[in-house]
């Protein structure tokens, strides 16, 4: 039970609802079921036009944030010029005031960078607009990046402690000394992978506490009884955002080969994203589209009823140019779980799920010769899935159960005074 005048966990997201991110949603409405009381701090409205269904069990009040430089200065100081803090009548008369509005415009001056004076300006904007009456005391952030900033920044000018948890994309296209600079700054840092942690463990200063919660996913939600065997016309699946990191790519490619081996299948593929055009381009291009479905984005009920009629899931995961890789995809335990079968690659944390041979296939990113033949193995040879699919539901169950380490980060909050209600 969430106490009205217990202390409030502030939490920095990028967006919210976003429906790509729904360990972050999960997260938040698991930890209120612990008691933690939390005001969700978004940095921009959501782009998306519906929300999945978790999302209205959430109780958390949200604030929005300006996300323009414009936007901040006006709704601080009623202006839109950059300099308007230090002209505002409150400039030299309230010292705490001057002294943030001072460390505002030194960022703006040292680092020359509108994105840096964003993120300081939407601080300010929480210490003035959000933390007046709310009771916060902490500050967490979701990504080591922008939303960290702000925490950071905000954490400076209002003395609140802050803290952060790391997923994937923001650990690797930032320079690791902004990493190391923020840990060194923050109470603690969270991470979901063990692949994530040995490297934040390496850039870390001497002491600082770098804590593995994987993100886990509701059990209740995906599990199937549906039987192991297939047959042709096989059902495979993806669910993926159009980017460079996810190699779809790949998947392509060995749906390719699988065609001209005349294997008999479909492919469903559910997102979408900023490479959409040129990725689905590909798929006339190899002469695909009679068997590819792209069915753009869905909600978690739709995904799931696809998860029922699939015979395999596949995933080309890669590190991308610009550093970007995945943690472990939540899509791969979420289709281990529904009983189906999973191909994708050795990248970063994924072999902490999948385990080759036994929970799934594992090929290396860019290998389509090897993955289409994990994908003709894993749906003709039926004693292969009859012994995978069971393997790959109980390590699921082993690893990534939501509601364990739910716990594990609500007794982490614990170590650090974030305690849920008595």
């Amino acid at each position: 039970m969430i106490n009205k005048n217990q202390p409030v966990l502030a939490m920095i997201l990028k967006g919210y609802p976003r429906i790509s991110e729904t360990f972050i949603s999960n997260e938040i409405r698991l930890l209120e079921k612990r008691g933690v009381k939390i005001h969700i701090i978004s940095m921009r409205k959501p782009r998306e036009e519906f929300a999945h269904k978790s999302i209205s069990e959430i109780k958390a009040e949200v604030s929005y944030l300006p996300s323009t430089v414009e936007g901040c200065l006006e709704g601080l100081f009623g202006s839109t010029d950059e300099d308007a803090g230090l002209k505002d009548p409150r400039y030299g008369k309230d010292s705490e005031f001057t002294v943030r509005i001072d460390k505002i415009w030194d960022t703006l001056r040292e680092t020359k960078s509108q994105a840096s004076f964003k993120h300081m300006l939407q601080a300010e904007y929480i210490v003035e607009k959000v933390l007046p009456g709310s009771d916060i005391f902490h500050i967490h952030a979701h990504f080591a990046h922008s939303p960290t900033s702000v925490a950071r920044n905000a954490s400076r000018l209002s003395g609140l402690p802050f803290s952060f948890t790391a997923h994937a994309k923001d650990i690797y296209t930032q320079a690791p000394s902004k990493i190391t600079a923020k840990i060194s700054e923050a109470k603690f840092a969270v991470t979901c992978t063990g692949y994530n942690c040995k490297y934040l463990e390496e850039i870390a200063p001497e002491g600082k506490p770098i804590h593995k919660v994987y993100h886990g996913i509701d059990l209740k939600l995906f599990t199937s009884d549906k039987p192991f065997s297939s047959a042709p016309p096989y059902e495979i699946f993806t669910v993926a955002r159009f980017t460079p990191k996810k190699g779809l790519p790949t998947v392509f490619k060995a749906l390719k080969k699988l065609d001209e081996k005349g294997i008999d299948f479909s492919y469903k593929i559910v997102g979408d994203g900023d490479d959409r055009e040129s990725t689905l381009a590909m798929v006339d291009e190899l002469g695909l589209s009679k068997r590819v479905t792209w069915l753009g984005t869905k909600a978690h009920e739709e995904v799931l009823e696809l998860y029922r009629t699939a015979d395999l899931f596949a995933l080309g995961c890669e590190i991308a140019e610009n550093g970007d890789r995945d943690g472990i995809p939540n899509v791969l335990a979420e289709s281990m779980a529904m009983s189906v079968p999973v191909v994708a690659t050795t990248v970063s944390g994924i072999p902490e799920l999948v385990e080759h041979g036994k929970t799934g296939m594992l090929v290396e990113s860019g290998d389509y010769e090897a993955m289409a033949d994990a994908m003709e193995k894993i749906l003709t040879d039926q004693d292969l899935r009859l012994a995978m699919i069971p393997a790959a539901k109980a390590k699921v169950h082993e690893i990534f159960d939501n509601r364990y380490w739910i716990n594990v980060l609500a007794d982490v909050y614990e170590l650090y005074g974030i305690k849920a209600s008595a």
